[in-house]
């Protein structure tokens, strides 16, 4: 099995040196990639053709979905930038950046911020998608989170003003919470969880509507759960419970799945189960797999294989599985391959290294297609209290109020795996 991604040292002095000469050392870096270097887009005549590095991934995605998701990422300007973090990727690397590393979300955008169950079974609120994930300078985040913040503010019919503050708001709150993180200590940033309280708190200081838009939103994400998915994704037929399909959403796999036999599925989910602890290989144990079908998600997925699967114990109790095929990260183009050979692990340790606290769950595997392709997958709970709010729908004020909210989250994510004291000595360096 690959080593752990080695231990986060941005440059020299490294975590263990003292927070003095942390902070001097990311003021350092001033000198080489000033703060108005980063005002810049750097592409010019040699940019890759966006249209060409959209359909560069095709090759990993089933043929009969890329319409689908040209349709999706096609709906507004922020559909177009959810879908095309290759493109963005490109752009960044083609840019000035820091060698202050840090676990990145890869596509931190403002509409892969949401609420979600905890093991404690409390909600918080955290980053959600990892698919790119990858270690990189901090900045390519920030970057990313802005950008859709202003792409999000425009297409919600925002004037520039008003995209301007929504988007400061985000950035403000990250240098912010940055500033704070840096002063604590790794035991209590370890610990550190923004639950669904504080999210309220940090809302509730814009007006009491806002609160009980958050509330709103939060009493949605509790309904979320296996129980609902049950209700909503199946039925039973001849004694029998299944998936219902709904094409081209939902879609039945019985062909393949009887094609490749149960041995292949057998060993798919017992390879899923190996890389879980102990303790949630026992929790696991309790249940065997019912049906499983194809379910389109997301925007910039679309086209990827993505399974649900019903899993059930002997008293009932269901589980839905989400089965995600994870591909290279975008990132790796330009930032080097993935410590991990199995992408699924990629995306699952760097999971675990960017959010406070995770799915009990994750877990990844490999499916071996006729012809010996190996796709690889990871595994996490379907619906377990995800609530997310609709970006698209704010208005001017409650955008700037929930992007500020994204950018505190972002910076207690780059405090977990990078150092805090040296992003914030660089970015205090510069006060406008």
């Amino acid at each position: 099995m690959p080593k752990r991604l080695p231990a986060f040292k941005s440059g020299s002095p490294d975590l263990k040196a003292t927070p003095e000469d942390r902070y001097d050392a990311g003021r350092a870096r001033l000198e080489a990639v000033p703060l108005e270097a980063h005002a810049e887009a750097a592409p010019g005549a040699g940019r890759v053709d966006p249209l060409a590095i959209l359909s560069g991934q095709e090759k990993t995605r089933l043929p009969e979905l890329i319409p689908l998701r040209y349709g999706r990422m096609s709906a507004t300007p922020f559909t177009f930038l959810r879908g095309s973090a290759a493109i963005m990727a490109g752009d960044l690397a083609a840019g000035a950046r820091t060698d202050l590393q840090v676990e990145l979300c890869g596509d931190a955008h403002i509409g892969n911020f949401r609420w979600y169950h905890a093991p404690t079974r409390d909600l918080v609120f955290d980053l959600n998608d990892f698919d790119e994930t990858l270690p990189g300078p901090f900045e390519w985040d920030v970057k990313r989170l802005a950008a859709s913040v202003t792409v999000s503010a425009r297409a919600n019919g925002c004037t520039r003003d008003q995209a301007r503050r929504a988007t400061r708001s985000a950035v403000r709150e990250y240098r912010r919470f940055i500033a704070e993180t840096s002063q604590r200590n790794p035991l209590e940033l370890h610990y550190y969880r923004s639950d669904s309280d504080a999210a309220l708190e940090h809302i509730g200081k814009h007006g009491k509507d806002h609160r009980k838009w958050k509330e709103t939103v939060l009493a949605r994400a509790t309904r979320r759960n296996s129980l609902l998915a049950l209700k909503k994704l199946t039925k039973v037929v001849a004694g029998r419970r299944i998936i219902v399909p709904a094409p081209p959403l939902i879609v039945r796999v019985d062909d393949e799945v009887n094609s490749a036999g149960a041995n292949a599925v057998a060993g798919f989910i017992d390879d899923y189960r190996e890389c879980l602890s102990l303790e949630h290989r026992l929790l696991f144990d309790r249940f065997t797999l019912v049906d499983m079908a194809r379910k389109v998600v997301g925007v910039g997925s679309v086209g990827t294989r993505c399974l649900i699967a019903l899993f059930e114990a002997g008293d009932g109790t269901p589980l839905f599985l989400q089965l995600k095929q994870a591909t290279s990260s975008v990132l790796e183009a330009h930032l080097g391959p993935s410590t991990f050979r199995h992408h699924g692990q990629r995306v699952v340790e760097g999971q675990r290294l960017i959010q406070a606290t995770s799915d009990v769950l994750l877990g990844w595997s490999r499916w071996t297609q006729p012809g010996g392709r190996k796709v690889h997958f990871y595994f996490r709970q379907l619906w377990d209290g995800k609530g997310k709010i609709d970006v698209e729908a704010l208005g001017p004020r409650r955008l700037a109020a929930y992007a500020g909210l994204c950018g505190k989250t972002l910076a207690f994510a780059h405090a977990r795996s990078g150092d805090a004291m040296m992003i914030h000595g660089y970015i205090d360096g510069g006060r406008k």
